[in-house]
């Protein structure tokens, strides 16, 4: 596969620089995106003496990415595997906040400090590559949770309720991200994001986001629309 052999280019490299290349591309990366960051900020960034030490343990700023992608990912994927399997063992049926605190959860205890903003920039400015990166592999707690969504909410029309997951993608994405900027930040105080209960308003908040009842001006506009691909009633014919 694709991924794994980019993976495998400086597999008995240092490790050590490779870690301080990573660090140092996953900052410049979750602070002004992909292609507003060269080569050469990130090896002078991490330290580095040789220009080429990028292609070397790498091979090219692209399989860079994707190894930062994976490398948080998988993290973010086995704990939510993990919680699930908790929470359905025994064919449990979980409760809907269950399945958003999975999906909270494990974004609020990762020790790199860049990683979601990194990821928030590359699902609004490079959707495809990080997907491709994932390789519908290293996603599968955050697709288990969405199965369980769509069986909690069967009483959502699928069209709206796919809408509403989409919302809460986002929501989540840059809620962590600004959470994550704003913990790290050190030039000012972000007291809003130390509050005792701001995360389980933060949950209350997706719960009635996906949960909430369907409003009137929805409905009249999603029901002509759904109606349409409705087969037409053949007219009788005349004698």
């Amino acid at each position: 596969m694709r991924n794994a052999t980019m993976r495998s280019r400086g597999g008995n490299a240092d490790p050590e620089t490779r870690y301080a290349i990573k660090a140092a591309a996953r900052r410049l990366f979750a602070e002004r995106g992909i292609d507003g960051v060269s080569i050469r900020e990130i090896v002078v960034l991490a330290g580095q003496r040789n220009g080429g030490s990028v292609h070397y343990h790498f091979g090219s700023k692209e399989a860079l990415v994707r190894e930062l992608i994976v490398d948080g990912a998988r993290l973010i994927d086995d704990l939510r595997n993990a919680q699930l399997d908790k929470i359905t063992v025994n064919g449990a049926t979980p409760k809907l906040r269950e399945i958003i605190e999975v999906l909270v959860s494990p974004a609020l205890g990762l020790s790199e400090d860049t990683y979601l903003r990194f990821i928030n920039i590359l699902q609004m400015n490079y959707r495809e590559l990080f997907l491709d990166a994932l390789d519908n592999h290293w996603n599968s707690g955050y697709r288990r949770c969405l199965t369980h969504i769509r069986a909690l909410l069967s009483d959502i029309p699928l069209q709206l309720l796919n809408q509403r997951l989409v919302f809460m993608d986002i929501y989540l994405n840059s809620a962590m991200a600004m959470r994550e900027a704003s913990l790290n930040d050190t030039v000012r105080a972000h007291r809003f994001w130390k509050s005792s209960y701001v995360m389980t308003n933060f949950i209350d908040s997706m719960e009635q986001l996906l949960a909430g009842p369907v409003s009137t001006e929805t409905q009249a506009s999603f029901e002509p629309k759904r109606n349409t691909g409705a087969p037409r009633t053949p007219k009788a014919r005349k004698e």
